[in-house]
Parts: structure tokens; C-alpha cells; sequence
């Protein structure tokens, strides 16, 4: 029985050019290889047998693909690693593998043999809202994600990248440390900024910087 009580450490991993490993081929597979390829991995599958969305992915190059069953060594320089087989040998040998090579493994839906769960997201641009239950609620978690895409408008992705861009702008001109700049971020925070941006407005970097900033740097 799964231990729900077990607490994860939360974590936003970077897997850019990194090798996924996805050994099997259904639909599953299919969600988990859709996913992985958001954030950058060279992605390998391993599977007889495969969907015609993975078959495509395959033939267009975005990922690599073996058409057989796993076996051991399959793992050999991977940094993450999804077992989505239907088969429990394979899935609990897969794990293993993983384990011995200090991988970072989840065996789809078999909790105790996972490192590491899939948290409910959600994105918008550099804003990533990550909600788990340990497991324990997953339906909870839906819902959780849910009321949050309807909070978390499409006019947050604009204003979480133009915060960054004005963040780069007062590291790079405003002199001292914390101190002096956390306020200004506090600030730009604190106003109508998100309002505004809701309702169409389009300021740049500069025009921010200009606003809560200006002439006090």
C-alpha cells in the first residue's frame, strides 16, 4: 500500500538537453513523451509496439525510437526515466536499472516504484504552478489545477515575462543590493500593472522601468 504520509521535496527540474528514456509505446507512453518534449530533453522510447502519434514523432526526428522490448543496459546515460509498460516484470525491471544507475524513475501509476510523481501544472509562460497530493488525491489536485487556470488569466504569461525583463533592468542599473532594489520589485508588484495589461495595455520594459524607476537610480 502506497505510503501517502511519505513527503516529497519539491522540485523544477532542467532537462534541457538532457536523455529521457520512455520505455513503452501506448497511450500513456504517448502523454508522457508529448510532456517531456515541452521542456527540452533528447527523448529515446523503447517499445515493439507504438502509437501512431509516437510513430510520427519518431519519423519526423524529434525523438528517438527502438522498436523492441527493453532489456537491461537500456538506461545506460539517461538522467530521467518513465517505465509506462503494461507489463509488471518489465516496469519493476526498468525501476531497478534506474535505481542502481541514480536515475531519476517513475513507473507510471505504482507509486512505490517511482523516485519522483508528476505534479498537476499549471503554465503560463515562465509562470509554472505545480499542485500534488503525495498521491494521496489526485482528483483533488485536478480540481486544485482547475480553479487555477481560471485564476491565472492568459494575460499573466505577458506580465511574468515583462517582470523579468524590467527584473534585468534594475540588476543592471540600479547600484547595491537588495536593500536598494527589493523595494522597487516590491512596487512594481504592488500596482495596477496586471489590471492593466488585462485590459490591453502593452507597456514595454523601459516604459516600467521608467515609471517606478526613473531618474531615483
Amino acid at each position: 500500500m502506497p505510503d501517502y504520509a511519505k513527503p516529497y521535496y519539491p522540485v523544477f527540474l532542467d532537462l534541457g538537453g538532457r536523455l529521457a528514456v520512455v520505455v513503452g509505446g501506448g497511450s500513456v507512453a504517448e502523454r508522457k513523451i508529448v510532456t517531456l518534449l515541452e521542456y527540452g530533453p533528447r527523448v529515446r522510447v523503447i517499445s515493439p509496439e507504438v502509437t501512431p502519434a509516437i510513430e510520427e514523432l519518431a519519423a519526423s526526428g524529434v525523438i528517438a525510437l527502438e522498436r523492441r522490448g527493453y532489456v537491461r543496459g537500456d538506461l545506460e546515460g539517461a538522467f530521467i526515466v518513465v517505465g509506462a509498460t503494461s507489463s509488471g516484470e518489465a516496469n519493476r525491471a526498468v525501476h531497478a536499472e534506474a535505481e542502481e544507475r541514480g536515475c531519476l524513475v517513475n513507473v507510471v501509476d505504482v507509486p512505490e516504484l517511482c523516485s519522483f510523481i508528476v505534479p498537476s501544472m499549471v503554465r503560463r509562460g515562465a509562470l509554472t504552478v505545480a499542485i500534488s497530493t503525495g498521491g494521496a488525491a489526485p482528483t483533488v489536485a485536478k480540481r486544485l489545477r482547475k480553479h487555477l487556470q481560471e485564476y491565472l488569466g492568459p494575460e499573466w504569461e505577458p506580465y511574468t515575462a515583462l517582470l523579468g525583463e524590467v527584473r534585468s533592468l534594475v540588476m543592471e542599473r540600479v547600484p547595491g543590493g537588495e536593500a536598494e532594489r527589493k523595494p522597487i520589485f516590491e512596487a512594481i508588484a504592488d500596482s495596477d500593472l496586471l489590471d492593466r495589461l488585462r485590459e490591453g495595455a502593452a507597456p514595454s520594459a523601459e516604459d516600467v522601468y521608467a515609471e517606478f524607476v526613473g531618474g531615483h537610480a
